[in-house]
């Protein structure tokens, strides 16, 4: 299994990256890590942390930042670590999939660009997954990469999510939610009245209604349908909710005392286990649904743990041929509308 690594993708590239790799290949038998990027910066940090030979630097000349506009960095910097690792992945099929912390406008772009979209899908989608109070996974589609949507695409966000929390946790008939700001048919916008209507007619999916965003992670649902703007609204204030509980935590503890700081003792395990569950920076990330090739996009500040669950999540996705399973449902779905 090979996997392509954006070396100079995200805010800790690319010694986190670089260290992510590496942890990767040393877990499993079976993997090789390319990765794409200045070969004078990264091969000096492979070397120095690494003595195998399961990890290759790719020469790439340019760096896509997150101050690039997406359009314009994915015309102009065709070198760069982006976008060869994803023209790579699409030119030779031995690689399983792209993993980058870099951009997420340029990495969609490219994506679309490069990898192309699967045909029939409207759009791509962005597809983290959540944590939920009683261990399961959420998956939220989209969470960032389509602001403006119409019913079409919700339909087929709902699909691929579906799909995707099959084929990655084995969840059968997975239950797929309509965020909106009331759990009863006939609340919300237009956009979401009107998707209710469809995702209803749908007998592909197991459509339980609207939910709440107050309820995600509580695990009202598998998977929980939305726009790009939603998504991303709703991801961003559950990281800074989940940052501000554990510094309050902190603050609790440093002011509380010695017995405070005595139960913070006895607890320390518990309490490590779950500041790397709400720490996203230690996630996996979020799979771009609806190209042709496996892309996973890794959180921004993301460290080696993370990067190194991102390589496992590509192998995973791969494994187990989400894109086809895509292309599968969304030819079923045709199938029953005829």
């Amino acid at each position: 299994m090979k996997v392509l690594l954006d070396g100079h993708g995200g805010d800790n590239s690319p010694l986190e990256n670089v260290l992510g790799a590496i942890k990767a290949v040393e877990s499993s038998n079976d993997l090789e890590v390319y990765i794409t990027g200045k070969i004078e910066i990264i091969e000096p940090i492979v070397k120095a942390n690494y003595s195998g030979s399961k990890i290759t630097v790719i020469d790439a000349r340019e760096v896509i930042t997150n101050e690039d506009k997406p359009t314009i960095a994915v015309r102009e910097k065709k070198d760069s670590s982006m976008v060869k690792a994803l023209r790579l992945c699409r030119e030779d099929d031995s690689f399983a999939g792209v993993v980058s912390a870099g951009n997420t406008g340029a990495l969609l772009t490219a994506s679309l660009f490069v990898v192309k979209r699967i045909k029939g899908i409207s759009r791509p989608c962005l597809t983290p997954t959540w944590p939920t109070v009683d261990g399961e996974k959420l998956v939220v589609v989209d969470s960032g990469a389509n602001v403006d949507c119409k019913p079409l695409q919700l339909m087929h966000f709902a699909l691929m999510g579906s799909c995707y929390m099959t084929s990655m946790y084995g969840v059968k008939h997975p239950r797929v939610g309509l965020i909106n700001n009331g759990s009863e048919k006939g609340k919300g916008c237009e956009l979401t009245r009107e998707t209710y209507d469809e995702l209803e007619n749908m007998s592909d999916i197991n459509f339980i209604g609207n939910i709440e965003a107050r309820d995600l992670l509580f695990g009202c649902a598998d998977v929980a349908v939305c726009d790009g703007f939603v998504g991303n609204v709703a991801l961003k204030s559950t990281e800074g909710t989940a940052i501000a509980i554990i510094k309050l935590l902190k603050n609790s503890i440093k002011n509380g005392g010695l017995r405070a700081k005595i139960g913070a003792l006895l607890l320390k395990p518990t309490l490590k286990s779950l500041k790397s569950t709400l720490d996203v920076s230690e996630q996996a990330g979020g799979a771009f649904l609806g190209v042709e090739k496996i892309v996973v996009k890794a959180h921004g500040s993301s460290t080696a743990t993370s990067i190194c669950k991102c390589i496992e999540q590509v192998v995973k996705l791969k494994e187990n041929d989400v894109v086809a399973g895509i292309k599968n449902v969304l030819a079923q779905s045709r199938g029953n509308n005829e």
